[in-house]
């Protein structure tokens, strides 16, 4: 098969003949349609994702969409033929996406939505996961709360604004000017930040009180910013929860703060068959017209695969999608 093939950081992508990779028990052979350059693949390819790290020389990308081409000893969920979707490697020694098929542990899969193209499903894995053990799993965002998304026109937020929304919760979100359009069109009250500082709209939309669940997807000062912005007893989860941070004002509150490590399962085989569950209810969501996933229109393949990653580095207007063609 194909693949991109990254030899050593920050080096172009070089396109290769390797060997077509077997399932394994439990594992499935996944000839690969879509797959997703996301801006922890540009860290990873820069060698600046401590927590990442992917050997080298490697084949990197998170997430995919294909066609189940053969299953392994045990594999029953699924047969040959099946559309699939799912964040399977590019970490942790895992080959990734960037390739023309992919062995892959199974239970890291669900069936790819019906109502979404190739490109489409394989924009969702690593950013819904993000949003929904955020604010389903730490969380428990449920009907008459207010939730306040920082970063709401980002990959993480678009989707976490529509997750919110499908429990019933009344969202707010965080964003430049540029993207109210955007984060209002999703359904939640846009807030600029220059404009309008943490205790403003605290104010303004709580009346004081906060928000009963605070998702930061920006991390630094905005995770203080959530600290200050959550309501007594509430909760706020962060993706992005490095640096040194005050928790006084978390603890005032009786508050509560959660930190998404989503690549977790990958790293350490634990958790692995959430990851899946997670998958088959964005495929609900998505059939029921509660999701609906935000991709850059711009095409590439594995022969440009080096502009894809720039483009991540750019003004992208969605999910970076690599067209996998044999």
């Amino acid at each position: 098969m194909y693949a991109a093939v990254l030899d050593s950081h920050n080096a172009p992508f070089r396109i290769a003949r390797v060997a077509r990779p077997q399932p394994g028990p439990g594992e499935v052979l996944v000839r690969i349609r879509a797959a997703t350059v996301s801006p922890l693949d540009t860290k990873i390819r820069a060698g600046k994702a401590a927590h990442a790290r992917q050997p080298l020389p490697a084949i990197l990308g998170l997430d995919l969409a294909g066609g189940v081409e053969a299953v392994g000893a045990g594999v029953t969920a699924f047969r040959p033929g099946d559309d699939v979707f799912g964040m399977t490697g590019g970490v942790g020694g895992l080959q990734g996406a960037q390739a023309e098929y992919a062995a892959v542990d199974a239970s890291l899969l669900a069936p790819k939505p019906a109502n979404l193209s190739m490109r489409e499903a394989a924009s969702l894995p690593l950013n819904f996961i993000t949003a929904w053990e955020g604010l389903v799993d730490r969380a428990a965002v449920h009907s008459g709360q207010k939730v306040l998304v920082h970063g709401g026109a980002g990959g993480v937020g678009h989707l976490a604004i529509q997750l919110a929304r499908a429990f019933g919760a009344e969202v707010f979100a965080t964003g430049s000017a540029a993207s109210r359009a955007l984060i209002e069109r999703l359904g939640a009250t846009a807030i600029d930040y220059r404009a309008h500082p943490g205790e403003d709209h605290v104010a303004r939309h709580t009346g004081g009180r906060g928000f009963d669940i605070v998702y930061d997807t920006v991390g630094s000062a905005t995770l203080d910013a959530s600290f200050n912005a959550v309501a007594r007893f509430g909760h706020v989860v962060s993706a992005l929860g490095w640096g040194t941070h005050a928790l006084a004002p978390l603890s005032f509150r009786a508050a509560s703060y959660s930190g998404v490590f989503t690549l977790l399962p990958l790293l350490t085989r634990e958790g692995r068959a959430h990851h899946g569950d997670i998958l088959r209810e964005a495929a609900k969501l998505t059939e029921s017209g509660k999701l609906v996933p935000r991709v850059d229109p711009r095409h590439f393949t594995l022969a440009n695969v080096d502009d894809a990653y720039s483009a991540v580095e750019s003004d992208a207007a969605g999910k970076i999608v690599i067209d996998i063609r044999e």
